[in-house]
């Protein structure tokens, strides 16, 4: 592997310095967005059974906020629960924006890695072939041997380049559809709480 990253030339270790940057983000999303930690089963029921209980209290609304991504948005909601329907669930509204934008962190770059990698394996090998090419003598005299052995050397790049991008744009992928379906559930959830709290729900 170390003879073919340097026989690859200098522009493999910008495939290898994005792939490395996207084994970590993946490594870190797989870890911060598995479902309990985003959506713990039953913190609803546990939200109203203690409003219902003890009200609205600091040590509460301290608990939500450290609780997971959808508890930051019931102590949204909890914290204007005196106020009117519409401005508790505006408060809410904000609240899973700013959730939701913490839930996207870093996506973007593994997208931007899934399209730049094969960009840079193509780079890489345009560079090789120009220097094979740049290295023949004059009279014309190649070695067709070493010239095969060039151009594999010089695709090198291209396979490392897809290589490096097909996991990043399938992760990436999976990632994006988690978040959405996270979104999609706190509101549901969001949505019951501001009921049971304002009595349109028991």
């Amino acid at each position: 592997m170390l003879a073919i990253i340097q026989a690859a030339g200098w522009p493999i270790y910008l495939i290898i310095f994005a792939s490395v940057i996207g084994v970590a983000i993946i490594l870190e999303r797989s870890f911060s967005l598995r479902r309990s930690q985003v959506l713990p089963d039953g913190l609803l029921a546990l939200t109203v059974q203690e409003y219902k209980q003890s009200g609205v209290t600091a040590d509460m609304l301290t608990r939500l906020q450290s609780n997971s991504p959808l508890g930051r948005v019931f102590a949204a909601g909890m914290k204007n629960v005196k106020s009117s329907r519409d401005i508790m669930k505006e408060s809410i509204e904000e609240a899973g924006r700013a959730v939701a934008h913490d839930l996207e962190k870093f996506l973007t770059t593994l997208g931007t890695i899934a399209t730049a990698a094969p960009l840079l394996g193509l780079f890489g090998t345009v560079v090789g072939m120009i220097e094979l090419f740049g290295a023949q003598a004059p009279s014309g005299g190649a070695n067709p041997a070493a010239l095969a052995h060039g151009i594999s050397v010089a695709l090198y790049n291209t396979a490392f380049g897809i290589v490096v991008a097909i996991p990043a744009l399938v992760f990436y992928r999976h990632f994006r559809g988690s978040v959405d379906s996270f979104i999609v559930e706190m509101e549901q959830q969001a949505i019951k709480l501001v009921e049971v709290v304002h009595g349109e729900r028991g």
